[in-house]
């Protein structure tokens, strides 16, 4: 079970970094690819369309595979069973002093 956490967490982090690059390669609705590296024309290997549609369908699917793997690493991590906590060996706050009037 340890290790699918491993896994699914080593692919989580992969989608990651994937989906950052992906969503800094598309330009905004006026531009094309062409704009982006300096060309003068607006022709490209893909075409002005099909290279938003390209980079379209990959953010989806990214994001997708995304909230997928988060999802998993929830569940993978309540079935562990593993008692982690961020107050774990902390001391407990004391009572407040009381005022007597």
């Amino acid at each position: 079970m340890q290790i699918l956490l491993y896994f699914v967490v080593a692919l989580h982090v992969i989608v990651c970094l994937f989906l950052i690059g992906v969503v800094l390669l598309q330009q905004g609705r006026s531009a094309d690819l062409a704009g982006a590296f300096g060309g003068q024309g607006s022709q490209t290997a893909f075409g002005p369309r099909a290279a938003a549609n390209v980079l379209t369908r990959l953010t989806t699917w990214s994001a997708v595979i995304f909230m997928i793997t988060s999802i998993s690493l929830t569940v993978l991590y309540v079935r562990s069973g593993s008692n982690h906590s961020v107050l774990e060996g902390t001391k407990p706050a004391s009572a407040p002093a009381k005022s007597g009037k």
